[in-house]
């Protein structure tokens, strides 16, 4: 018998060749596999009837742990006798089929680690060891198929050493297209801060030992540079947030091990289940109570955002050290794209950093790094990139249409939409500058060469500013193809409503801002969604933005625009004044402004949390997205609902003036924490009761939590227990972000179920 195979899905780059090789010899059969120029592996198999019976049954029961099949098809022939024995040839560049993919980046194995320890293996003290179970996929990928000549491995010729077990059966380096030793692999070196070479025999380790001195080092990695410094000591993070223009944003860190990274964090059995997997991303972790790295790590928060080393460079980086984690954040300059090449990271960063630990192998694909939080064991992806992109959703419908959804205006991601698979690109970050939307077509037409897809339709926000808009638009005339333009939290929920493969749904979505159906700013919200469409069913109150977008930056102008007219906050404000840039002026201006109505209005609930932080005195200014909001959480954290207050509605409309009035007369009979916490639990009961009595009243069984408000624990856990009380099914994401960086996947939705 001889069965003609085609296998797609995530079968390049995670040892499919060889697995494959390995099951056909065992059978008895012969025969070949290749790669093919889309992504798919082609099997040709000839032997008895059983054995390419017990063949197939092994390729589905028993391939390797990162492959993923989509779709497998079979063509059975006459036994031609053409070959002699089963084989690995040289890859095909034909492309007919599309929706396969190659995996995200790994992180290196255990096996790999072991060797890396070994003083009598080859690859003793080597950085870039890896093999057909781990290392770098998606960063190092210029186009299909997944061979060697096609990666940024391409200039280093294996030596003799890695050919031998690049050709072993045996060996876990069979086929693997990243192998490479001391000898013959990519070699990492130090620099300094003007890019002259420092002579040394441990590059790497000594980099860890200046990072502990408290220097500050750009280190080159998979897929861009991060810039490193010490966690325990003030000066060198203080100096660090100064050329980075971060003053209060946290840092993400990186520890050495699990327990290293328990003696200052709490880590619960999932939260150390994923930090120890394969993806390795940051996850946000509780400070211990006595946790004892500077507080500049993650300033006024309860959380600190600690991942472990996912290369062998970063594992070596602790050898020689004591301090127990490294601060690792992203390498790149205010509103742009990651650092990727060693003469750009010269240029950018030479004046903020004293060393530079270098490799010389190319990076094909900027990737940061990915983040997670955890409410109990439901993980909450804030950021989806490394280890997780470009693994598409899966989905329970087909969609007729392939559909590019473009994304918002922060946090962007891309999504390419076809049959039953969504594939997010990486975390591309906000689109303010020509870098960053450069970044983003680069994202969107790598994702379509490495799926071989072609767009049909393409999907971006209703707001007719955007950046992203103007692309969708630039991208429909130029692919001749319809341009739908996705409600921001339509698109929050059409995602929560996908990724539960549910037919509908009544959602809650809040956040910082979305441009409203009727034109005006919208943020607390209350749909009722399926595949037809969207219903606006309920919302926060509207409140004055006074100043429009300076009311997002500065929540004291959000405070006074909801408690103007309900009481007399001239005195108080002129007090805060000096919370104000201009000071005492510019709190007259916010005052007469409010005085002759010329202010825009929004329902977000994100704002609203801003201006209750504001008046507790937790947040005058937000430096980062969500800072008010965040530190109000933290705040909350040891805190208790003293207050108990019953929301408040006007018809569909949930009282957020009461809220903000009672905050204010009682900041100083309750403490900072008490409020915070009884604010939280207002808006959560609130948005709850009025989603639970719409899909009492519509029949709906589930109801749904989304948008960057869902990051908040009390918030979603307080709504979960309603709705779930209530006997309903409550939604929240796990497999893409509740926050922006989802919107993509929700456009691509939308769009497809319109145009179906």
């Amino acid at each position: 018998m001889r069965a003609e195979i085609k296998v797609s899905g995530i079968v390049q780059g995670v040892g499919f060749r060889p697995f494959i090789y390995r099951a056909a010899v065992k059978n008895g059969l012969v025969g070949y596999v290749r790669n093919r120029g889309d992504a798919v592996v082609e099997i040709v198999v000839e032997g008895k009837k059983e054995n390419v019976v017990q063949f197939l049954r092994d390729l589905k029961e028993e391939k390797p742990p990162s492959a993923q099949i989509f779709n497998l098809t079979t063509n059975y022939e006459e036994d031609e006798g053409t070959f002699k024995e089963f084989t690995i040839v040289k890859s095909s560049g034909q492309a007919e089929l599309s929706g396969s993919i190659i995996p995200p980046d790994v992180s290196i194995c255990d096996a790999c680690l072991k060797e890396l320890r070994n003083p009598r293996d080859e690859r003793f003290n080597y950085f870039f060891t890896t093999c057909t179970d781990c290392g770098p996929r998606y960063t190092i990928i210029r186009e299909l198929p997944y061979d060697r000549p096609n990666t940024t491995m391409q200039e280093f010729q294996m030596c003799d050493f890695c050919l031998r077990e690049y050709g072993d059966q045996s060996n876990r380096r069979f086929h693997a297209q990243t192998v490479a030793c001391p000898k013959c692999g990519p070699k990492a070196y130090f620099a300094s801060k003007r890019g002259e070479l420092v002579e040394c025999e441990d590059p790497i380790r000594e980099a860890g030992k200046l990072l502990e001195e408290g220097y500050i080092v750009a280190i080159k990695g998979n897929g861009g540079f991060h810039v490193a410094t010490a966690t325990t000591k003030a000066e060198p993070i203080a100096r660090l947030r100064r050329v980075k223009h971060r003053n209060q944003k946290p840092f993400a860190i990186m520890a050495p091990d699990l327990e290293t990274v328990k003696s200052f964090a709490e880590v619960n059995p999932w939260e150390a289940e994923l930090l120890t997997s394969y993806r390795k991303p940051i996850i946000l972790l509780q400070k211990r109570s006595d946790y004892y790295l500077s507080e500049l790590v993650s300033p006024e928060l309860h959380t600190v955002g600690v991942m472990l080393p996912y290369t062998g460079l970063h594992a070596m980086l602790f050898d020689r050290v004591k301090e127990p984690a490294f601060v690792m954040t992203s390498a790149n300059p205010p509103s742009e794209p990651i650092v990727t090449r060693n003469a750009e990271a010269m240029k950018k960063l030479g004046s903020d950093v004293d060393y530079f630990l270098l490799h010389n192998r190319n990076i094909a694909h900027r990737c940061d790094d990915s983040v997670v939080r955890f409410h109990g064991e439901d993980p909450c992806l804030i950021r989806r990139s490394r280890g997780y992109a470009p693994e598409p959703i899966q989905l329970n419908f087909a969609s007729d249409l392939c559909v590019l959804a473009v994304g918002g205006e922060l946090n962007v991601t891309s999504c390419l939409l076809m049959q039953n698979r969504a594939f997010l690109s990486q975390h591309i970050g906000d689109v303010e500058n020509l870098e960053t939307l450069r970044f983003l077509k680069d994202s969107i037409d790598h994702l379509t060469k490495l799926t071989n897809s072609k767009i049909e339709v393409v999907a971006c926000d209703l707001h007719p500013k955007f950046t992203t808009t103007k692309l969708a638009q630039d991208l429909g005339n130029k692919l001749d193809c319809p341009v739908v333009q996705v409600q921001h939290h339509h698109a929050h929920t059409a995602a929560l409503l996908a990724e539960w493969n549910v037919d509908e749904i009544v959602g809650i979505a809040c956040d910082g801002f979305g441009y409203g159906s009727d034109g005006t700013a919208w943020g607390g919200e209350v749909l009722y969604c399926n595949r037809e469409g969207f219903r606006r069913l309920v919302h926060l109150e509207s409140q004055p933005m006074v100043g429009g977008d300076f009311a997002t930056i500065y929540p004291l102008r959000m405070a006074a625009g909801i408690l103007h007219g309900e009481m007399d906050i001239t005195e108080w404000l002129l007090e805060k004044s000096g919370r104000f840039p201009h000071g005492k002026r510019e709190a007259e201006v916010v005052i007469k402004q409010l005085e002759k109505g010329l202010t825009s209005k929004t329902t977000s609930c994100g704002r609203v949390l801003d201006a209750v932080s504001a008046i507790l005195g937790i947040c005058y200014e937000r430096t980062y997205e969500g800072e008010p909001a965040m530190k109000l959480e933290s705040t909350a954290l040891k805190g208790k609902d003293v207050l108990n207050l019953i929301p408040r509605f006007d018809g569909n409309v949930l009282d957020t003036t009461f809220l903000v009035q009672e905050i204010f007369t009682l900041k100083n009979r309750f403490s900072v924490a008490d409020l915070a916490f009884s604010a939280q639990s207002y808006l959560a009961r609130g948005l709850a009761e009025l989603a639970v009595k719409e899909a009492k009243r519509l029949n709906v069984k589930h109801v749904g939590f989304s948008g960057g408000v869902a990051y908040n624990k009390h918030i979603t856990v307080t709504i979960k227990r309603i709705v779930e009380r209530e006997g309903f099914k409550f939604l929240a994401h796990k497999k893409i972000p509740a926050g922006d960086g989802g919107t993509s996947f929700g456009q691509a939705l939308v769009a497809s179920f319109q145009r179906q």
